[in-house]
């Protein structure tokens, strides 16, 4: 979209979206030189940010703390084994393989992420330490990690299906 386009947009709709914003962005750092339509098209935003014309939105943060969690495990644990050992695990690829296998926990207060963390040390610490305890069995014995839990097997359609019907016994064939 041309930042011409996108100003059109703000002025249209009154604000500008943290994506419409990311996009001027991407074009002023990437061109090696603006048109005059398209200073002329940055003056008009400007102007009408600075009246109030077009409003920016806000950015919504969230956290998965799930990625928190995992991380904390994965280190506490990759520092243990490291310490006592020659070995060298990676703890990204650990991570990313508990991850993977585990429900993201997302909150966007912090209020919000210590209520996930709270449910999350209650109810899925047990899961978290198997996760993260197969990740480094599998990094330790340097096997694939992959991207499913579905393996590498050329009949992933099958395996799918099998396990769909495991979870909706009842639904239609």
């Amino acid at each position: 979209m041309s930042i011409e386009r996108i100003v059109e947009q703000a002025l249209q709709d009154g604000y500008l979206t943290p994506s419409m914003e990311a996009e001027v962005g991407r074009i002023c750092n990437t061109a090696s030189e603006l048109s005059i339509e398209e200073y002329m098209a940055l003056d008009r935003l400007m102007g009408a940010l600075l009246t109030g014309e077009v409003v920016v939105l806000p950015r919504k943060q969230f956290i998965n703390v799930m990625e928190e969690l995992v991380l904390s495990e994965a280190i506490a644990r990759v520092a243990e084994i490291e310490a006592t050992s020659d070995q060298t695990l990676d703890v990204g690829d650990i991570a990313a393989y508990a991850l993977n296998r585990l429900p993201p926990l997302y909150a966007t207060t912090e209020e919000g992420a210590q209520f996930q963390r709270s449910k999350a040390k209650e109810e899925l610490q047990e899961l978290i330490s198997k996760q993260v305890s197969e990740a480094i069995d599998k990094n330790i014995n340097r096997q694939p990690i992959n991207p499913t839990p579905f393996g590498s097997s050329p009949n992933v359609a099958s395996q799918l299906s099998s396990l769909l019907k495991s979870y909706a016994p009842e639904f239609e064939q």
